[in-house]
């Protein structure tokens, strides 16, 4: 096999009559004695005539080694004989079965190949057979179920261990699978076993080489692959040869790495001097190093070999084009033309003809037709292969950098204005650097050729991000800094740009000669307004060699035109720094230089383009067109003219109708998809969606595989809100198969229609799909599970919304995993979709109350986003709910210092102060965000109302007022404002004005943004007017003769109705909304006082408790009906419950509602300590809580400490607004036991004065204090 025959024939002479193998030794020596260069015709007749002697009374296991000998060197008809003869004699041997199931695995033909598995399947059953383990490993591999095929060579390594074909055969089968990190692992593990295992050191290289851009470990690889082949294989010319090929087409032709291929593919032809295949390619590895004249003398060598050499005659034409011996390429190309019917197409081939045809400036729509064959044809033969070293090979990464070159040659010099669509050509070209970048992406060249694609497409964020990598990997990267630099240009941020300058001056001297370093120089130094430097940088430029066709030699124009757009970019930028400079004269003979310069060229349209854009700067728009109609659709910039014209009639004639004719001119001169998806968007431009439709619809039948057409079509229908037809669009695009990812876009429109259950359908069939490894296609899957989780939201299914974000999640770790060496430009947007998807989790989790759980996801929210404020803010929330002030301070602090005018982090930051009882740092914080915008809007009023809130908190209602009076003075309507009138509404309430509460938040009711708390705070006054302690009985006992009179009966019956009415208005739009309607229900229930109903409210309380974990109001409605009920100690457990909480903003009034309750149990058990503590944890959060003093001054009274009670009673009398008749009563009382008689007879007057009919307080306080005066 090695070509080593006189060693084969000495070797087989030795064993030929030794009986197993002698059947097999004889057809070996005959092959042998073929292969030599001088076969001996005697010795092979007589070896003929010995082993037909021998087969006829062969054994099972001499017919089976020979079918084996037969089956490797490709005779699979001749040792099917064989074996089906072997089978015959041994009663159906399972040896014999299993090599039969590998013929046919290996035979190519389908019928035979489906046959395979079930002896394979037969053979394992029977026993552990490796050969049969591994024949259907290799079928699933054929079939391509590569997991399967893994599944089946695991078991070979878990059962043996030490069998390292199923080790090598488990490594490609990982690569297959895409999987690289499992791939180096067990290459890893095989080099462990056998350091000089070829395939794992070819894998490592490969790795380092194609997945990670290390070029200087593919190189010591490379050099340990080389000691390991002389080892193990050292004349093995075909594995040397094939060692070489998928480096050298993938390294990007880095010098270090084609070194060691080219010495790989010399010591083949070293062990084989008369392969031309192997003198073909060593000409291409001297093409890659860019030795044109030994290239072209190894080909030659190749033609001496094999005069019928198709490969080596390309090689030669190759060099041919490129020295420029067009003729000689040209005859050449004819003729192999002639021959290609019967070689089959070859992409090289056509590749060859479209640089022929472009270096003859043929025209532009020729020579694109050949590039797009060059792909199909190439991209045909990589179609049924899986990741693996033959894939890389066969993709040639190289050679589709050159297409992409030759491809940008006709793409705009200039990056398309934001709206335009890029030229179809730069999608074609982004489409296939994508493929090389997911495949390859250590190739660095892809990366800045995807960058420029990026920018000329005007995605500038893209290409700055593909930028980055490449200067990350390549720092020296000189086009990468220049690149770069245009990019921070057109982002005009020039310091940078003059920066990606200098460093690429600073890596490469040579960049001085190129015209783009000065063109980029120039144009930032415009844009900074140093105009006179600018123009000196220009004429540098223009002095440069080649600037000028003028008495230039051949060659060195030709080089030139190449970069004709970077030569007439000079001119015009020229132009238009002399015109800047108020140099017109100049600027209009540098002009006339270009128009005489281009004329004839490609380029010519653009001087004329420049020149319209002159005139035009000057006023003279009639003049600008007509320079610009004469341009005829054979012409090179005929579209971009049109799209100049079509520009002018709109921004400065105002004419759409003469705007959009110039579109419909290009579509009849040029009608492609290209034009009329123009003609689309300019409809769309001047809001004509039916004739947009029509246009993309025509764009659409032209090219019925281009996604975005499809998209644009749904979006136009859904922007003439024909919902139902743009449905029906999607549905059909969708049955034909062509436009999947459309689902996400229906899914969309169903979502906003409200269509939730067929919208979940849409998506459940888009991800029911087998396990996707393909980087497009796990994005494509997480927008789908994100979307998912919205419309599971909005039916209100959380459990199946949070699994839809974990899958989501899930899918999103390996996309950004991989994404960064993919597709670096997509990095910032896949970050903040995974910021999102956890900020969704955390929301849920926190709606769930579990708060830890939110916290984990809104921090790894964070480690994706560091700047994500809305995911900081809500964790400064949460920290503020767990009662974790120091976290939550941090996070405001980063939230001001980013932002200083958030609002919500302002907000925060005062709750904490008044949580550290710092109140004035606390209003100040408030001030602060109404002073700066003192024009009232709906936002300020939802500050003003946070604010009356804390100044409650603070103990500091009698600063409202002023704040009032600031909203009246900057805003005159003010009044009539809801969210004012809900501010009011606020104060009076807080402020024991119930009535006029009422009133105001009446005003508000119907409003959208204040109605809904309007009517709950209206709903709580109408079932607590006086702001009892619901469930007590502490004051209930000592008011019980009040209480119970039939007009307070009446009253509360009538504010229940109320109640019941006012609940019918709420439209709660969330899941807590509804939670929150249901308790205010319930508790409209128990104000009724009937055991029946307050027993539903029990048993709805008990409910939301149940499923709702640690609901405070749940809990807080289930202690209150146990009261009710006479049920202390069961109300006392829930309220102990609530006691062991952390305080939290959100549940504010219920924890206050709840500790008082408790408060009130307690006092009435005597346990009056205890009822303290809670009292103070009361006033600790609010100092204006009335009813916690209230019931401070009842202890203080009870323990006859009459001076500490009076105080106490006091400053529930303040915080009342003195309006609390039973408040005023138990103040009086206790003055006159402390002897202040005076303060007593005060409080009185001021009690009757609001209460004539006030009853006892005249006499049993009233009298009795004047009376002690008296005496």
């Amino acid at each position: 096999m090695e070509g080593r025959n006189q060693d084969a024939v000495r070797e087989l002479e030795a064993i030929k009559n030794k009986q197993d193998v002698s059947l097999c030794s004889l057809i070996a020596l005959i092959y042998a004695h073929k292969m030599s260069s001088n076969p001996d015709r005697e010795a092979i007749l007589e070896l003929d005539a010995k082993m037909k002697e021998h087969r006829k009374t062969a054994g099972p296991k001499a017919l089976y080694y020979a079918g084996l000998f037969l089956w490797h060197i490709g005779r699979h008809d001749k040792a099917r004989e064989y074996i089906d003869r072997m089978i015959k004699i041994s009663n159906g041997s399972k040896e014999g079965l299993v090599l039969r199931a590998w013929l046919d695995v290996t035979s190519g033909k389908e019928a035979y190949a489906k046959k395979s598995l079930r002896y394979f399947e037969e053979a394992i059953q029977e026993g552990n057979d490796i050969f049969a383990m591994l024949g259907k490993a290799q079928y699933l591999e054929i079939r391509q179920n590569y997991s399967g095929a893994l599944e089946t060579v695991n078991q070979i390594t878990i059962k043996f261990p030490s069998f390292l074909p199923a080790f090598v055969k488990k490594m490609k089968l990982q690569l297959a699978l895409q999987d690289w990190y499992q791939t180096v692992e067990t290459a890893r593990r095989l080099i462990q076993q056998d350091n000089q295992n070829v395939e794992s050191l070819r894998m490592l290289a490969l790795y380092y080489l194609c997945r990670e851009g290390n070029i200087q470990e593919a190189t010591n690889m490379l050099g340990d692959l080389i000691s390991a082949l002389d080892a193990v294989e050292p004349q093995n010319a075909q594995l040397f040869y094939t060692m070489a090929l998928a480096f050298s087409r993938t390294c990007g032709r880095n010098q270090l790495i084609l070194q060691k291929t080219q010495m790989l593919v010399e010591r083949a032809f070293g062990l084989a001097p008369q392969d031309a295949e192997f003198a073909t390619e060593l000409g291409y590895q001297m093409i890659l190093q860019g030795k044109v004249k030994e290239a072209l003398k190894w080909y030659k060598t190749a033609m001496t070999l094999d005069e019928t050499s198709v490969s080596s005659l390309i090689g030669i034409i190759r060099c041919q084009l490129i020295e420029g011996h067009l003729q000689d390429a040209d005859h050449q190309l004819e003729f192999l033309n002639e021959i290609q019917q019967s070689v089959g197409k070859s992409a090289e081939l056509t590749y060859l003809h479209a640089v022929l045809a472009m270096k003859k400036h043929k025209r532009q729509e020729e020579v694109i037709n050949l590039l797009n064959d060059v792909l199909d044809t190439h991209f045909s033969n990589l179609q049924t292969l899986p990741l693996g070293v033959q894939y890389f090979e066969k993709l040639n990464p190289d050679f589709l950098l050159e297409i992409i070159t030759e491809y940008l040659n006709f793409c705009p010099a200039q990056p398309a204005s934001p709206g335009q669509p890029p030229s179809p050509l730069l999608r074609h070209c982004a489409s296939v650097l994508e493929t090389i970048v997911r495949t390859v992406p250590g190739l660095l060249q892809a990366f800045f050729l995807i960058a420029k694609v990026k920018y000329l497409s005007g995605d500038i964020e893209a290409s700055h991000n593909n930028l980055k990598h490449c200067l990350k990997h390549s720092p020296s990267y000189a086009d990468a800094h220049l690149l770069m630099a245009q990019v921070y240009l057109s982002q005009d941020n020039f310091k940078l740009c003059s920066q990606s300058l200098e460093l690429c001056l600073s890596y490469s001297f040579e960049v001085r000669e190129y015209p783009l370093y000065h063109l980029i120089k120039a144009q930032t130094q415009k844009k900074m307004g140093q105009i006179a430097e600018a123009v000196k940088t220009l004429h540098m430029a223009m002095s440069l060699p080649g600037m000028r066709r003028i008495g230039v030699s051949k060659s060195k124009s030709q080089k030139s035109e190449i970069d004709a757009s970077h030569r007439l970019s000079i001119f015009l930028e020229l132009v238009d720094a002399h015109r800047l400079n108020g140099e017109q004269h100049e600027a209009a003979k540098v002009l006339q230089d270009a128009i005489n310069e281009f004329s004839g060229t490609p380029e010519e349209l653009r001087v004329t383009i420049a020149n319209a854009d002159l005139v035009l700067a000057q006023g003279e728009v009639e003049r600008a067109l007509s320079m610009l109609r004469n341009v005829t659709p054979e012409q090179p910039y005929f579209v971009e003219t049109k799209e100049k014209m079509a520009d002018i009639y709109l921004k400065h004639r105002k004419e759409k109708k003469l705007y959009v004719s110039c579109y419909r001119d290009l579509v009849e001169k040029s009608p492609n998809p290209h034009t009329f998806l123009l003609l689309g968007d300019a409809y769309m431009n001047i809001q004509e969606p039916e004739e947009a439709i029509e246009a993309y619809e025509q764009a659409l039948k032209q090219n019925p595989k281009d996604g975005t057409l499809a998209s644009k079509i749904g979006k136009a229908l859904v922007k003439t809100h024909n919902y139902s037809k743009a449905i029906t669009y999607y549905e059909a695009a969708l049955k034909s198969g062509q436009q999947n990812f459309l689902c996400y876009d229906l899914a969309e429109l169903l979502l906003k229609l409200k269509r939730y259950e067929k919208a979940e359908k849409v998506l459940q069939h888009a991800l029911a799909h087998e396990p996707v490894n393909e980087l497009s296609a796990l994005i494509e899957d997480g927008r789908y599970q994100v979307l998912l989780a919205k419309i599971y939201s909005k039916m209100e299914k959380t459990a199946e919304a949070i699994i839809a974000l974990q899958q989501a999640r899930e899918l999103q770790a390996r996309v950004l995993k991989r994404v960064q060496m993919e597709q670096p430009d997509a990095v910032p947007t896949q970050k903040q979709l995974a910021a999102e998807i956890c900020a969704e989790i955390a929301k849920h989790s926190a709606a769930q109350r579990d708060y830890e759980k939110s916290i984990k996801f809104y921090k790894e929210a964070l480690v994706y986003c560091e700047t994500d404020n809305k995911a900081m803010l809500e964790l400064a929330r949460l920290y503020l709910a767990q009662d974790d002030p120091d976290a939550c301070q941090r996070h405001c602090t980063l939230l001001l210092k980013n932002n200083q005018d958030n609002e919500a982090a302002t907000m925060m930051m005062a709750d904490l102060m008044f949580r550290k009882q710092d109140y004035e740092q606390a209003v100040f914080h408030f001030q602060q965000l109404l002073e700066r915008k003192p024009v009232f809007t709906q936002d300020n009023y939802t500050t003003l109302s946070r604010l009356i809130d804390l100044l409650r908190r603070a103990g500091k209602l009698e600063d409202v007022p002023r704040f009032l009076l600031m909203a009246e003075k900057h805003n005159a309507r003010a009044k009539f404002e809801p969210g004012f009138q809900y501010c009011r509404g606020l104060y009076l309430w807080y402020t024991g004005e119930p009535n006029d509460a009422l009133r105001h938040f009446n005003k508000a009711r119907k409003d959208s943004d204040w109605g809904q708390n309007a009517i709950y705070n209206m709903i709580e006054i109408c079932l607590n007017p006086d702001n009892e302690t619901v469930g007590g009985e502490v004051f209930e006992n000592l008011d019980g003769d009040l209480g119970n009179s039939t007009e307070k009966q009446e009253s509360v019956q009538l504010a229940v109705r109320t109640a019941e009415k006012l609940l019918k208005e709420l439209k709660p739009q969330t899941v807590q909304g509804h939670i929150q309607l249901r308790i205010m229900e319930n508790y409209c229930l128990m104000a009724t006082k009937q055991k029946a109903n307050v027993e539903r409210a029990l048993s709805t309380f008990t409910e939301i408790a149940t499923s709702e974990k640690d609901h405070i109001p749940a809990l807080l409605g289930m202690a209150t009906a146990f009261m009710i009920l006479k049920q202390t100690p069961r109300a006392r457990n829930q309220l102990k419950r609530i006691s062991k909480m952390n305080w939290n903003p959100i549940d504010a009034e219920e924890f206050e509602k709840s500790w008082l309750l408790l408060a009130d149990i307690y006092i009435q058990s005597a346990k009056y300590d205890m009822a303290g503590e809670l009292l103070r944890r009361c006033l600790r959060h609010n100092r204006s809580c009335c009813k916690a003093y209230e019931y401070m001054g009842y202890i203080m009274e009870k323990e006859q400490a009459y001076k500490d009670a009076s105080v106490n009673y006091e400053m529930a009398w303040k915080y009342g607004n003195q309006t609390n008749p039973t408040v005023g009563y138990k103040l009086a009382f206790n003055y006159l036991k402390g002897k202040r008689y005076v303060d007593a007879i005060d409080i009185c007057h001021k009690v009757l004065e609001a209460h004539p009919t006030y009853p006892k307080i005249r006499k049993d306080i009233l009298d009795k204090a004047r009376a002690a005066l008296r005496t």
